[in-house]
């Protein structure tokens, strides 16, 4: 069977997985509670009074988290989602990578709400080809209920795919005769770092990375300051804000070394913190100037402006180590 024939049988058989179940019956492993509410809203630096308080509601964002089955994972999920990856796998598609999540709200979740949810294998897309590589797009539907009557639905998508296959040849004398030199330097040439989404929302941050500045929103009506970007202050729903420059000191309030997956124009491991201005704000960037392994919590750190290649520049923050450590 040709390409053409293997790809048209692989497409057949992963689209019969449409409208099964990925999970049946699940159940929340614990009630809507304050402290999971409170531990959100802490980490993602969201103070709206909503959140709080004897009449508090889970922020909607939270609607996965409720679902979430932990390392141990939850009884209720069916075999049809791991025979689609499985299948994948066997036809070549072995790397997955999340792309994008969609989600919407019907009520609001409160604490003491117990939550169950039913899975669906919604659809598999025909054969894409990315950056990455080329695969098949999965995207599950799932419905989430207290009582039995829906209060949110949350899809998320996935890319099985076979990862993209970069010639870095080394021609001897036979192979430099053969290949001219402008294409050798074309096919060993490093592939370049993704570039940040800029919308409305997010251009004035960036056009500030091009100066030098790293600048952060200062809500209008209530002054508080917010980072990322938003179109609206989540403290008081005001839209209108100005910016205030960021005067660059930080320190890591947690971070992570990246071992897997070695994405191309990334050389991992590689440290990625979750970096506290003095301004209160938090923001993640790369910790650098320091080996990985010595990146610490409370590490102080000093903004820079990293040039990645010719047209991208990165804040990124270098650390400050002190005297004797």
């Amino acid at each position: 069977m040709g390409e053409g024939g293997e790809y048209e049988d692989v497409f057949a058989r992963a689209k019969a997985y449409e409208g099964q179940a990925a999970a049946v019956g699940g159940v929340g492993k614990d009630l809507v509670n304050e402290p999971m509410i409170r531990h959100w809203c802490e980490a993602m630096g969201d103070t709206n009074p909503a959140y709080a308080g004897a009449d508090a509601t889970a922020p909607p964002t939270m609607l996965q988290a409720w679902t979430m089955g932990g390392l141990s994972g939850h009884a209720g999920r069916s075999e049809a989602y791991d025979e689609l990856l499985g299948l994948l796998d066997d036809a070549g598609y072995t790397s997955v990578v999340a792309t994008d999540c969609e989600q919407e709200y019907l009520r609001p979740l409160r604490p003491g709400d117990a939550i169950s949810f039913d899975a669906v294998i919604e659809s598999v897309s025909e054969r894409k080809t990315t950056k990455l590589g080329t695969g098949y797009f999965v995207t599950t539907r799932m419905d989430v209920r207290v009582g039995g009557r829906p209060v949110g639905t949350h899809r998320f998508r996935i890319l099985k795919y076979a990862p993209a296959v970069r010639r870095r040849s080394a021609p001897g004398a036979e192979g430099a005769a053969a290949v001219p030199k402008t294409a050798v330097a074309a096919e060993v040439s490093p592939p370049k770092r993704p570039r940040p989404v800029v919308n409305r929302d997010n251009a004035g941050f960036w056009e500030g990375v091009s100066r030098h500045r790293l600048l952060i929103q200062r809500c209008d009506g209530c002054r508080t300051l917010r980072f990322p970007w938003l179109p609206g202050c989540n403290a008081c729903g005001c839209p209108d804000w100005d910016t205030v420059e960021a005067g660059g000191e930080g320190t890591v309030y947690s971070y992570v070394v990246m071992h897997h997956p070695p994405f191309p124009a990334f050389d991992p491991p590689y440290a990625v913190g979750l970096i506290e201005l003095a301004e209160g704000v938090r923001m993640i960037s790369n910790v650098v100037g320091v080996p990985r392994d010595r990146v610490r919590i409370g590490m102080p750190v000093r903004l820079e402006f990293e040039q990645v290649d010719e047209e991208l520049e990165l804040p990124v923050f270098r650390a400050v180590e002190r005297s004797g450590s």
